[in-house]
């Protein structure tokens, strides 16, 4: 990810919609080629023909864990290995996952920090989070960090920017992603991407016209504008 990637969720509420599968060509359509999903939302075989879509597209495909328990999560990193995503993010049992991940080329970005609840919350100091990060980001087979930042009742664009000054992988910023600002202060915090879901679907964002292409398109011109601005 040479610039940071805006990667289009197709959740709402950390769940992957029931409609995902129609939703796709407006993604598509909007130019998005970083597209992603949860482990939980729809049942797995249309998870597969959603999987299939995406990558038949050209596009990038992420799947999100958002299962708080151990053999929930390990499930979800099954699942995540039958569908053959690119990536994966998310998740909290790293020492169960790695075994699991091994040789298999699906590069994982785990959550840094204490996650409680669902949707889900990050917890903790800034200090503890930023230690956590560096403690995973040491771990061979962890490919980046996922980073719930503004789940997280902290100064959001100092923890952004402390974590990827931190680490030397790649960090994604996760959750409520529902603004400008918000893209902005991922992107000058020299974040690798981040997800939006959510709020796109939601009409969020200012755009010319209603419908989720037309969000989309808004998102890639705020981070192509908040990149300009970085490399100023």
């Amino acid at each position: 990810m040479a610039h940071p990637a805006f990667i289009f969720m197709l959740t709402s509420n950390d769940r992957t919609i029931p409609d995902a599968l129609e939703q796709l060509p407006a993604v598509i359509a909007a130019g998005v080629r970083h597209i992603g999903f949860k482990d939980i939302g729809l049942p797995f075989d249309d998870l597969a023909t959603l999987q299939r879509a995406i990558k038949s597209a050209g596009a990038t495909s992420y799947l999100e864990v958002v299962s708080l328990d151990r053999e929930s999560e390990l499930s979800s990193v099954r699942s995540a290995l039958r569908l053959g995503v690119d990536y994966l993010l998310g998740g909290t049992h790293v020492d169960d996952v790695l075994p699991l991940i091994k040789d298999t080329g699906i590069r994982y970005y785990p959550f840094p920090g204490r996650i409680t609840g669902h949707p889900s919350i990050l917890e903790g100091a800034p200090e503890d989070i930023v230690a956590s990060a560096r403690m995973l980001a040491a771990r061979e087979g962890v490919h980046g960090l996922d980073l719930l930042a503004y789940r997280a009742a902290v100064d959001v664009p100092e923890l952004i920017s402390a974590v990827c000054e931190a680490v030397s992988k790649p960090v994604i910023v996760a959750g409520s992603i529902d603004r400008a600002e918000r893209i902005h202060a991922v992107i000058s915090g020299k974040a690798a991407g981040f997800t939006v879901g959510t709020a796109a679907l939601d009409g969020r964002f200012p755009a010319a016209l209603p419908g989720l292409t037309h969000q989309l398109v808004s998102i890639a011109a705020i981070t192509a504008q908040a990149q300009r601005l970085t490399e100023l």
